[in-house]
């Protein structure tokens, strides 16, 4: 039941970020440019560089380390200020570094300082404590807080394509904010730390092991963003980073489910319950399944709605890259479920860093020739090989562990689901004309279609959806 409930709180948040977008985008579209847009996603994406290299990869190892500790309060105080420490060290070395950056980089030089307080908000935060305490409650709270607020000042002080500077301090601020608030919840959790017994630097190492997967992630992540700003155009970067983001959004209703089971899985290893891990697998497999396919025939149906109504006719684009980008969807919530739900809790780091490992050259190798014939679309395209290669090679590698089969049980049904949605909704998307209440009533129809079509095809999702309501 604890899962359930730290999913709900999970979901809660990922709908609020759905919800938000609407008004945000549209608003932000129209006041920014292209340009301005392009310029804040460059910038980011290479403040991202610095702000990985000081959390190293501590928000996983973090998260896994208190959750087999979560039962000993002295040791869990122990661990906590171990790594918090760590944190704050490798995050003030990464600042400095930045800072060196900063006296060659020349081109947009106020906005990269404004993106930084993203590096310092780095070093304030705690979530994976929480996350490894089973405790979404607090985390999904400050992050609705932040957002709300945080779209709040976007609508009262970013008022043209001159506010770029302010629009990108509302964000970076707000994070660091943020973060800061967890703190008041510390008492409660953990001791005061004893500085003479503490040994920060032991888990420098394990964490190096958990930051390579994620230098190797950025890579096809971030990296696009700066490559089609050197190589194509700051706008490019910007109608890369909105497709990306429309497609992110969707993906964090789906990836919610590996966010909670990491720390339940964490601590299902530390008991050597096996038989109850694979459970859980299987049947996330399911749901994520159902939901990825959803949202990827979903997005591809509605993507002219969402230029023409989220973005304006500047950002065009988007459409199509949303189109390309869709089976991201069901590929990350599968890569998802074998590397966060199974890899990383039972300690199988060295197979996850060369999973993503893997889809970062693949991303490389692709992107410049891509980039340089198809411009935009070309890495758009890159970016879904390379998952199609981080999610081959991870099931590939449990193979011997579980039924691979059993993983995509009843997933053709899902397709079939998706379209039949699919067909209904782009012919609606492409008669009606685009307004909200038409989205609205495409979005309802497609989720009606989508879940009749799964339910007489009996689809593994809807014996799920039973036995769960059985068991209220």
């Amino acid at each position: 039941m604890q899962v359930i409930k730290n999913y709900l709180y999970n979901v809660s948040y990922n709908l609020l970020t759905i919800i938000l977008p609407i008004f945000t985008i549209p608003y932000i579209t129209r006041v920014l440019n292209p340009r301005e847009v392009g310029i804040n996603s460059a910038t980011n994406s290479v403040i991202t560089y610095f702000m990985l290299a000081g959390t190293l990869g501590i928000t996983i190892y973090g998260n896994r380390e208190i959750a087999t500790k979560r039962d000993d309060k002295a040791a869990r105080s122990q661990t906590f200020w171990e790594i918090e420490f760590l944190q704050i060290s490798t995050i003030s070395i990464a600042y400095m570094v930045f800072l060196l950056y900063m006296l060659i980089q020349h081109e947009f030089r106020i906005y990269f300082f404004y993106q930084s307080f993203w590096i310092i908000a780095g070093a304030f935060d705690i979530s994976w404590l929480f996350m490894g305490m089973e405790d979404f409650k607090k985390t999904v709270v400050r992050n609705m807080l932040v957002k709300l607020i945080s779209a709040c000042l976007i609508f009262t002080c970013v008022k043209s394509p001159t506010d770029l500077g302010v629009y990108i301090l509302i964000l970076s601020l707000s994070q660091l904010i943020g973060n800061i608030t967890l703190w008041s919840y510390l008492p409660s959790l953990v001791r005061k730390p004893i500085l003479e017994k503490l040994h920060p630097w032991q888990h420098f190492r394990p964490t190096l092991t958990l930051f390579i997967p994620q230098v190797a992630i950025l890579i096809y992540v971030s990296l696009n963003k700066t490559m089609l700003w050197q190589l194509d155009s700051v706008s490019s970067s910007g109608f890369y980073d909105y497709a990306d983001k429309i497609t992110k959004i969707a993906l964090s209703v789906v990836t919610s489910l590996g966010t909670v089971l990491l720390p339940r899985m964490s601590h299902l290893y530390a008991q050597k319950q096996y038989d109850k891990i694979k459970s859980y697998l299987v049947n996330s497999s399911s749901a994520m399944l159902f939901m990825g396919t959803a949202l990827a025939f979903g997005i591809s149906a509605i993507s002219n709605s969402i230029v023409h109504k989220f973005l304006t006719i500047k950002y065009q684009p988007v459409g199509m890259l949303l189109m390309i980008e869709a089976p991201v969807l069901i590929l990350i919530a599968l890569s998802n479920l074998v590397g966060q739900q199974y890899l990383l809790p039972l300690r199988r780091t060295k197979q996850y860093t060369k999973s993503v490992t893997l889809g970062a050259v693949t991303n490389i190798l692709l992107n410049i020739p891509l980039i340089l014939l198809l411009g935009v679309k070309g890495s758009m395209i890159s970016t879904v090989a390379s998952e199609v290669v981080v999610t081959g090679y991870q099931l590939w590698v449990i193979r011997e562990d579980i039924n691979i089969v059993s993983l995509f049980h009843g997933f053709y049904k899902y397709v079939i689901a998706g379209i039949c949605m699919f067909t209904v909704v782009f012919y609606l998307d492409n008669y009606l004309v685009p307004s909200y209440p038409h989205m609205a009533l495409e979005i309802l129809i497609g989720a009606v279609v989508y879940c009749l079509v799964n339910f007489i095809l009996r689809a593994p999702v809807v014996k799920l959806a039973k036995e769960f309501l059985a068991t209220r």
